[in-house]
């Protein structure tokens, strides 16, 4: 046996000692798959939804754009409350907090009704909600899948660490789509997951984010995506582990009385108060109508080593920029285009498309490497006519009350584009190497004029001086393009100023930014 064969057995031998007392995935489990119930018919919801549809052609599809997260928060339990048949419900975090188990005890109460609910989970952060997620599948309504999980339940800091070195190749690639269907009839797809800082509710930053509800075809789009996944080999019962924590009596108390709580809280007051019209799915608010497709990556890219853009959504993405013959309005709070993305973004900016990309900054992000990686192509879009912004760390524009009782921060983390004021992408898909080659992504493709001009207006707000920086390349005589100094332009207490160093950054963080441009790191951000 060669050396490193010995140090790989040896290491194997201490990950099965870690894990003689942790729950691990048993080898005998059964895995029954399933598909998405028809849609319903019949019920006011779906009637008044086939009334809208009647308007438009059989082709058609309608959106509404939920920017404010509070609404996002309120749609999403709305449509559970209504709910008749089933929901399905796919996403990369579901967060055991306020919110969290806000959605969980929705989810149990439509459970208890008769709905059969399906939970499918990316495994990477659930360690602390494992308890409750083992507790809802004893419910013989729902059902809980793990995507490409680890070998153990609730892995501890040594084991998890053990398990990512064996196994960094299959760990390393995570599901990270989102999507919310109710009797395949409505869907919501974007880019929150489910957690305290997609709503609004975390006391210290929360994020700003898109997601679409959507009805008509492309809703059972959305559902055939989500059984791929969720018949997928990689995706596991919580029954195959081998111990679980199915104590639903005991989480069905915690949760309603965790719920009681929020329900008392000044924020719960706030998004009560401040819900508007059009929420969800039912006879108020307005629909942006169009031709639409789910694009979305095939649950096989997570277990290939190479790049297969047959499994991904990178080439349709590619086309629509292609596409572009005025405009290019991009959005992605992790962005780190690699050599070949840089030289395409430069090229649409060359023949003549007003490129812009919103981003965050050093100040707001919560990933420094990805700032870090990203930085370092700056300089070269700038030079060659792309417009960059990024996000600052502030509240910035109120969006609402209950933000401003609750964070003193915001990050950006809507992933969208619009074309032309014409074609618009909503989803989960960043403009980095992660989404390219590690992660599952997904989203809405829509034609529809009036919904770009809705995304565009989300733009719009989110790069007004009081909200972000624009850069700029100081030039002077002598000087190639992209060797000027970078600029941060921005307004405080209403008057622009010019920023000449990477603005909110002490000087300890603007070490370990230089530190991790260093790292050869790019193709894992």
């Amino acid at each position: 046996m060669t050396q490193a064969g010995m140090l790989r057995l040896l290491a194997w031998g201490g990950v099965l000692a870690l894990l003689g007392a942790c729950s691990t995935l048993r080898g005998d489990f059964v895995k029954q798959p399933s598909e998405a119930l028809p849609p319903v018919a019949h019920t006011p919801s779906a009637q008044y939804i086939e009334s809208e549809q009647a308007k438009h052609g059989s082709d058609q599809s309608g959106f509404r754009l939920l920017t404010l997260n509070t609404n996002a928060l309120m749609s999403r339990l709305v449509l559970a409350d209504k709910a008749e048949r089933s929901i399905d419900l796919q996403y990369y975090v579901f967060s055991n907090d306020d919110t969290g188990r806000l959605v969980a005890q929705y989810l149990l109460k439509a459970a208890d009704r008769g709905v059969r609910v399906r939970i499918l989970l990316d495994d990477i952060t659930l360690a602390d909600s494992a308890p409750m997620f083992d507790a809802l599948d004893s419910h013989e309504n729902i059902e809980v899948r793990l995507f490409n999980p680890f070998n153990t339940r609730e892995p501890g800091i040594l084991s998890r660490t053990a398990q990512m070195l064996l196994e960094f190749r299959r760990l390393n690639r995570r599901m990270h789509n989102k999507s919310f269907i109710v009797d395949n009839k409505v869907a919501i797809v974007g880019g929150r997951n489910i957690g305290d800082d997609y709503f609004d509710a975390h006391d210290k930053s929360n994020y700003r984010d898109l997601d679409l509800l959507a009805i008509g075809p492309v809703v059972q789009a959305a559902s055939r995506a989500f059984d791929a996944y969720w018949n997928d080999k990689a995706a596991f019962p919580v029954t195959a582990y081998s111990d679980t924590h199915a104590d639903l009596g005991k989480v069905r108390g915690e949760l309603s009385k965790s719920v009681r709580a929020f329900a008392q809280s000044d924020f719960a007051q706030a998004v009560i108060e401040e819900l508007p019209d059009g929420a969800t799915a039912d006879r108020r608010g307005q629909w942006f109508w169009g031709s639409a497709v789910l694009v979305a990556d095939q649950p096989e890219k997570v277990g290939v080593a190479d790049n297969r853009p047959t499994l991904s959504l990178g080439p349709a993405v590619r086309a629509l920029f292609d596409k572009a013959g005025s405009e290019l309005l991009l959005v992605s709070p992790y962005f780190v285009p690699g050599d070949r993305e840089e030289k395409d973004l430069v090229a649409v900016a060359h023949r003549g498309v007003t490129t812009r990309i919103l981003t965050n900054s050093a100040a707001s992000t919560d990933q420094p490497a990805v700032h870090a990686g990203y930085s370092e192509h700056r300089r070269a879009l700038l030079a060659g006519g792309v417009e960059l912004y990024e996000l600052k760390p502030i509240a910035g524009v109120k969006q609402t009350s209950a933000q401003h009782r609750r964070t003193a921060g915001v990050s950006l983390h809507a992933k969208s584009f619009v074309i032309d004021r014409r074609f618009v992408f909503v989803g989960s898909m960043n403009m980095d190497q992660r989404s390219k080659l590690l992660n599952t992504e997904m989203g809405f493709v829509v034609d529809s004029p009036a919904l770009a001009e809705a995304v565009a207006q989300f733009f719009i707000t989110a790069t007004l001086p009081a909200n972000a920086y624009r850069l700029a390349l100081e030039r002077s005589s002598g000087e190639g393009g992209g060797s000027g100094q970078l600029l941060w332009i921005t307004s405080e207490d209403g008057k622009l100023v010019t920023l000449t160093s990477e603005p909110g950054v002490g000087p300890i963080n603007r070490v370990k930014l230089m530190l991790l441009q260093i790292l050869p790191i790019d193709s894992l951000l």
